[in-house]
């Protein structure tokens, strides 16, 4: 059992603080990866302050962190294509059970069995649940490592490995968007990546937002157009124009108005999660054929397609990099939204604890 130096929450209402964690030894099919930096996501508050109790209960201690980048330190003997020394990532995901009709798709997420980087149940037994990315090491099965291009900034590619993947899948499975309109809702963690994504890919970019400041911020990001979602006369001018789009908001908002926007067989897919159900209106769906559907981060296949693609496109995540020190902090501001747009621990600052 190997031991490493972590910063978790031992209950609902507890700071995070350090403390130590088993891993366990490298197996046959295992790589040991020493973790450089580990973004910030919102369901880590979510799942340490155990918000999600009636559909995911936290256990604790709890050690968040799914956007993990790190150094190759020890493989296992059967491991072939990965090397002590190469630059990974682990995401989400660190297992599943290989076989279900998800898995044979490529699409681990949906797996009955998935293991979650953290607080799913740990079938080796080296503890109650996993352990996430807040951490100075982790033990990772081979198949759900990820190569991480050498020549982007490493702190800005963690977040690709939730919100990079999470706003990457829908975009492409809705097909070839290049020259359509492609709307966006909300320029937060996950909306600045959609807008990158998307600006890739080709497509008339319009952000959708509530707050005029971010409109500077969005077209330095991309975007073609910004649209005030609470200027009626603008939205009056822009409904059923859309081919696309990606509503990223995770507050409660009126979905319908967006749906309004949607052109003929038009699409728009949520991978915000709201806390309360929204209401649907069916006529807005009816009239114009539309789709309204939801998407959960990508499998594994997808999610190195998608960094691939950013090692070409030299594409990061904005974000700012803070010491794990930092971390309680970091969970206030989120929830006042004060960063742009997702938070990196340099997990270096770990070693001094």
């Amino acid at each position: 059992m190997l031991k490493a130096k972590a910063y978790g929450a031992a209950g609902a209402t507890a700071p995070l603080a350090t403390t130590t964690i088993p891993r366990r030894e490298t197996t046959d099919r295992d790589v040991q990866i020493d973790i450089l930096f580990c973004g910030v996501c919102h369901s880590d508050l979510h799942t340490v302050r155990d918000e999600w109790h009636s559909v995911m209960p936290t256990t604790y201690p709890c050690i968040p962190g799914h956007e993990i980048v790190g150094r190759v330190t020890a493989v296992g003997s059967a491991v072939a294509d990965v090397r002590i020394g190469d630059l990974v990532g682990v995401g989400c995901l660190v297992d599943s059970d290989h076989s279900c009709p998800s898995c044979q798709a490529n699409v681990e997420q949906f797996c009955p069995s998935a293991t979650f980087t953290y607080n799913s149940p740990d079938k080796h037994g080296t503890a109650p649940v996993t352990y996430g990315g807040y951490s100075e090491s982790i033990v990772v099965d081979e198949r759900f490592v990820l190569r991480v291009p050498a020549n982007l900034d490493l702190a800005g590619v963690a977040p690709l490995l939730c919100a990079g993947i999470t706003t990457w899948s829908p975009i492409r499975r809705w097909g070839d968007i290049k020259g359509k309109k492609v709307g966006v809702l909300g320029l937060g963690g996950l909306g600045h990546m959609g807008v990158k994504f998307a600006r890739a890919f080709g497509a008339h970019v319009v952000v959708f937002t509530t707050s005029p400041g971010k409109k500077a911020d969005a077209l330095r990001l991309g975007a073609h157009e910004v649209i005030i979602s609470t200027d009626a006369e603008e939205m009056r001018k822009n409904a059923g124009t859309f081919n696309f789009i990606l509503d990223t908001i995770a507050a409660e908002h009126d979905i319908n108005a967006y749906l309004g926007m949607l052109s003929l067989d038009g699409n728009l897919t949520l991978v915000g999660a709201p806390e309360t159900p929204l209401q649907v209106s069916a006529f807005a769906l009816l009239f114009g054929r539309r789709s309204l559907s939801g998407s959960l981060i990508g499998g594994i296949a997808e999610t190195q397609e998608m960094l691939d693609f950013c090692g070409s496109h030299n594409i990061t995540a904005e974000v700012e990099v803070i010491p794990i020190q930092k971390i309680n902090e970091a969970y206030d501001r989120l929830l006042k939204s004060d960063v742009k747009y997702r938070f990196s621990i340099d997990m270096a600052s770990l070693k001094g604890e």
